[in-house]
């Protein structure tokens, strides 16, 4: 069975920011998820990392979502 997108984006994300994520409705968690999706296809430096190591992209573009949108 496939992990959803909610479920890897908190995976990806640091602890204080994964409590911030889950107390937020499952419709917020979705458009978060949506977004750290974006950044991945998005951004270019990430294609690199993801190369290299992709949970250390997928950590740093969930850090930049969860970043932008929650603090």
């Amino acid at each position: 069975m496939a992990i959803d997108t909610v479920e890897r984006f908190l995976t990806a994300l640091d602890p204080h920011h994964r409590e911030q994520v889950q107390r937020l409705s499952h419709e917020e968690q979705v458009k978060l998820a949506d977004a750290w999706e974006a950044e991945l296809r998005q951004d270019t430096d990430l294609d690199t990392l993801s190369e290299l190591s992709p949970p250390a992209a997928e950590s740093e573009a969930a850090a930049r979502v969860a970043g932008k949108l929650l603090e």
